[in-house]
Order: C-alpha cells, then structure tokens, then sequence
C-alpha cells in the first residue's frame, strides 16, 4: 500500500538523532517552494522577534515592503507591513524543521525577550519533540526537532501500520510495490 520512499537526500533537515547537526544557512535565491508572508505593525519588532527568538536571518529588505526571512533553506517568511493584526493567534500553524539541540536555546531566547510566548516542549506520536511559540503579529510558528528513531516503540508500529517504514529497514528509494 505504500507509495513512500527514503528521499532525504532532497532535503535540508538532517537525520534524526540527539547529535543531529543544522545546516549552514542557505544566502541563496531560488523559486520557493512553499513561504509564509506574516503581516506586522510593528516591523522592527517583528524582526528583532524573528532573528534573536526564533533564530532566523535577513535574507533582504525593500523598505517599507517586506522583509525577507530564513532559516534553512526552503523555510521563507515574509514580513510586510499592515495596519493592524489578528489580537488572537489563529487555529493554524506554520511548523519549521529544526534539530533537538536547538529547542531549549530557543526556548530560552524567546521567553527572554516575550516570557509568555512558548508552548512546551511536548513529544508528540509521531516521535518529534516540539515547541510552539507565539510570535509578537500573533502568529502561532511551531518548531519540530526528530527524536530518534527506535524501531521497537509505539511510534514506528503506528506509521507501519500505515505501510510507512523507516529508511534502511523497508523498501528501496521508488521502489513500485504491489
């Protein structure tokens, strides 16, 4: 029944495990992929939030039109200017990948500068580690760190029971299945 394959070799995000290692950040440009674009009223606060909290950098800048954020490569915000913003965080989520060894010094960056801001960490069924953080637009921004990966936990009999097996214990890469 299964139509998944291993294809991390597509992706930023490093193999799980507790010494995982975050890539450079990516300065280039690209066609992207998927992006958020989060209004603010306050740009220079929702900057100094995103890169000192959240660890993003600023790719570039049109003054007064948007600022440009990354983290990893494909992980694109964009924040524009608006007259007012939601006073509630939304139902929704933006998820970014991140490692585990990130979490806590994010955690800690965040509540310094908004204490209220974090949600967690929790460890959620599908064997991530994550932490929700409230940004100042009001934005709910979760990262999500692999925890490793062990074969015989509850975790990797639900996803098998779902015909997804992890790499090196399954299929080969786009392998047609029956």
């Amino acid at each position: 029944m299964s139509d998944y394959y291993d294809a991390f070799e597509i992706s930023p995000v490093p193999a799980p495990g507790p010494d995982a290692v975050l890539p450079e950040p990516f300065r280039g440009i690209y066609g992207m992929p998927a992006f958020a674009t989060i209004p603010t009223n306050d740009l220079a606060a929702s900057v100094d939030f995103w890169t000192r909290g959240l660890g993003f950098f600023e790719l570039f800048s049109i003054p007064g039109g948007v600022v440009h954020l990354r983290r990893w490569a494909f992980q694109d915000v964009l924040l524009v200017p608006a007259e007012s913003v939601p006073e509630r965080p939304p139902a929704i989520s933006l998820s970014f990948a991140c490692v585990l060894s990130q979490l806590d010094p994010l955690v800690e960056a965040c509540r310094a500068i908004r204490p209220d801001s974090v949600e967690g960490p929790r460890d959620t069924p599908w064997s991530t580690r994550d932490v929700a953080v409230i940004t100042p637009e009001n934005a709910r921004i979760v990262f999500t760190a692999a925890r490793p990966f062990d074969p015989a936990s509850q975790e990797a009999r639900d996803l098998a029971a779902v015909g997804i097996t992890p790499p090196g214990l399954g299929h080969d890469d786009n392998e047609e299945h029956a």
